[in-house]
């Protein structure tokens, strides 16, 4: 007779997953919005600022977001005066890079992001944290490649 109880997840791992990313979002916003910049728009600056001058092609990839989107994400930092586009190597193309207010802004951003990180790392522990990292790596390794191409817009409803 086998006394193990089959353990199975209960509820809905979507759900899980968007209610933390909910969580934690509304955590880093609260304490970007004092510098007045979005997560996603220090993310989008701080890539911009590594990575710069870049097509924004290489730019959407390495995000991985659709061009559309990040041509959206762009409009409000290129209207700051963080980033431009400029010509590219043709006639055709363009490149993004960050201006000097939008280096200063991405520094005083890092600021912010830096006491939202560590105060995570206090609520939860570090070794939580560290842990937490390693479960989402490890599962984007597997999940790597496994679902049909994105269709923009289609299934975001939460």
């Amino acid at each position: 007779m086998n006394t193990a109880v089959e353990r199975k997840p209960q509820g809905c791992t979507n759900l899980k997953v968007r209610q933390l990313m909910r969580r934690l979002s509304q955590h880093y916003d609260i304490e970007m919005s004092k510098c007045g910049l979005k997560t996603t728009q220090y993310s989008l600056l701080s890539h911009a600022v590594n990575l710069g001058p870049i097509r924004p092609a290489d730019l959407a990839q390495v995000m991985q977001m659709t061009p559309s989107t990040l041509s959206r994400n762009l409009q409000p930092l290129v209207a700051a005066g963080w980033l431009v586009q400029g010509a590219g190597a043709d006639a055709r193309s363009r490149l993004v890079q960050a201006t000097d207010a939008g280096r200063e802004k991405r520094r005083e951003a890092q600021r912010h992001w830096k006491v939202a990180q560590q105060t995570i790392n206090a609520q939860l522990g570090v070794e939580r944290v560290l842990a937490l990292h390693a479960l989402i790596d490890e599962s984007l390794a597997l999940l790597q490649g496994t679902d049909e191409p994105e269709l923009e817009g289609v299934g975001d409803a939460s």
